[in-house]
């Protein structure tokens, strides 16, 4: 008779240990779930599911067709550089994507980085302070209009990721308007709307 409790059934290694299950799940079954949860909520087929446009709220805008491609771009360009801007200003991230972002951002670790060179920071600084001057010059071509400020939509679309695929027709376009003015700052051609 054998001493001992039961072997457990099962896999095992030529040292006698059990092979334990894989837990975590590989890429393509990631992205197949991700790619099931975009057919599902945006009501579209497999190949467009694909569509890296479809990942934040100002591509699902271009994608949508409510925006040109050269305001697309315009709108990246812009929530780039103030990202940029608020890294070299030391300046939180406007959406820490993990607890480790808000962690950093509070300054509990991370975050030890070297200063930046002070002509990065100047080139930076006047970019971001050219781009919000036009964007300031378009509010103030729109007074009197219907809807938010464009200067508003372009951020809140293009840091903070917030969705505009149900904002109102005059919110759509003081937005295109906002991103027609980050194509002449930018020096984008702009496609006819």
């Amino acid at each position: 008779m054998a001493r001992g409790r039961k072997r457990k059934a099962g896999k095992r290694h030529p040292s006698g240990k059990l092979v334990q299950p894989r837990r975590g799940e590989s890429q393509s079954d990631i992205m197949g779930t991700a790619l099931d949860a975009r057919q599902r909520h945006y009501g579209i087929g497999a190949k467009q599911a694909r569509d890296e446009r479809l990942g934040t709220a100002l591509g699902r805008l271009s994608f949508a067709g409510k925006i040109t491609p050269d305001q697309y771009a315009a709108g990246e360009l812009y929530g780039e550089l103030m990202a940029r801007h608020n890294a070299v200003m030391g300046l939180p991230i406007d959406q820490p994507r993990s607890v480790t972002g808000l962690l950093i951002n509070e300054g509990i670790f991370g975050g030890g980085a070297p200063d930046p060179d002070p002509e990065l920071v100047d080139k930076i600084r006047r970019q971001a302070a050219g781009a919000a001057l036009m964007l300031r010059g378009c509010d103030q071509d729109v007074t009197g209009r219907a809807g938010r400020r464009p200067s508003v939509l372009v951020h809140i679309l293009a840091c903070h990721d917030v969705e505009a695929l149900r904002w109102s027709a005059a919110d759509l376009h003081n937005l295109r308007l906002g991103l027609d003015t980050l194509c002449r700052f930018f020096r984008i051609r702009r496609d006819s709307f």
